[in-house]
C-alpha cells in the first residue's frame, strides 16, 4: 500500500492546497494530511478549526477517487510523523523557485534521518501558484476579496475570524 504524507499548517486551507490534495491522491492508495502544530507560527485558526476545514475539503476528493484520505495533527519531526503514519512518501507542493531552496534543504535533512522515505514535489496548477495562506490572511485582514483563493466554506470562516 502506497501511503503519502502531505504536511502543512493549512492556516487556512487554500485552493492551492486542495489542488495538491487532488494531485497526490492520484499517486497513492492512502493520503494523510498532516496538520502541523507549529509553536513558531501563530496560526489564525486553532488546530481543531484547521483540521475541520481540511476534513471538509478532502471528503469530496476521497469520495471521487475512492482512496482513503485522513487528517493527522502532528507536532514532532516531519520524518517521525511520516514513520508514524506508515508513509513511504512525503508530498510537498511547490509554487515558485523560492520554495525549492528551502524544500531542497528539508529533503537533505529528512534523507539523512531516514533514507527510505522519498519526497515528491508537485507543482500547483498555474492558476494556484501565487496562492499562499499567509497572503490570503493578509489580504483578508486589509479588506480585500480572497474568494478566488479559497473555497466558499473557508471564505466564510476566514471572514468571520478576521472580523
Amino acid at each position: 500500500m502506497r501511503i503519502a504524507l502531505y504536511p502543512g499548517t493549512f492556516d487556512p486551507v487554500t485552493l492551492g492546497h486542495i489542488d495538491i490534495f487532488k494531485r497526490a491522491s492520484a499517486l497513492v492508495d492512502k493520503l494523510v494530511i498532516g496538520v502541523a502544530i507549529n509553536s513558531d507560527k501563530e496560526p489564525l485558526f486553532s488546530l481543531e478549526e484547521r483540521v475541520s476545514m481540511v476534513e471538509f475539503e478532502i471528503r469530496p476528493i476521497a469520495e471521487k477517487t475512492g482512496i482513503e484520505i485522513i487528517t493527522h495533527p502532528f507536532e514532532n519531526l516531519l520524518i517521525d510523523c511520516a514513520q508514524e503514519v506508515g508513509a513511504s512518501m512525503i508530498v510537498r507542493g511547490l509554487r515558485a523557485v523560492s520554495d525549492f531552496e528551502y524544500e531542497y534543504q528539508m529533503v537533505g535533512m529528512n534523507r539523512a534521518m531516514n533514507e527510505e522515505i522519498e519526497t515528491v514535489f508537485l507543482m500547483s496548477d498555474l492558476k494556484n501558484q501565487a496562492i499562499a495562506s499567509r497572503l490570503v490572511k493578509e489580504i483578508a485582514r486589509l479588506g480585500g476579496d480572497v474568494s478566488k483563493f479559497v473555497t466558499k466554506d473557508v471564505h466564510g470562516k476566514l471572514l468571520k475570524k478576521i472580523r
